[in-house]
């Protein structure tokens, strides 16, 4: 009886840890939705390796673009902003709110 007490005693104990971690996540998850309602993504203007996202076929995604103000790699700027950031492959020298093909420099 106590080797069943223990099993029962044990996966209690998981399943309170697993909840509690799942709660205490949701702050910060939350936090950074705000922050991000407060910024738009924009297409050209990252860095080489310093994209968050996004970066074309062959990659996966964060810190993944292969060079600097790559068309299909975006970071997030504070909104409005992004059509007035430069990038040097932009049809129009400007960040983009959309992929687009990289003008030849």
């Amino acid at each position: 009886m106590s080797q069943t007490l223990t099993t029962s005693t044990a996966a209690t104990l998981a399943l309170a840890l697993g909840a509690a971690l799942t709660l205490a996540a949701a702050p910060a998850q939350a936090q950074n939705a705000d922050q991000n309602m407060d910024k738009e993504k924009c297409f050209g203007v990252a860095m080489k390796g310093k994209n968050d996202c996004a970066a074309g076929a062959g990659t996966t995604c964060a810190g993944t673009s292969k060079m600097d103000h790559q068309g299909n790699s975006w970071s997030f700027v504070p909104k409005g902003s992004c059509e007035k950031t430069l990038s040097k492959t932009s049809p129009t020298g400007y960040g983009q709110l959309a992929a687009f093909k990289e003008k030849k420099a």
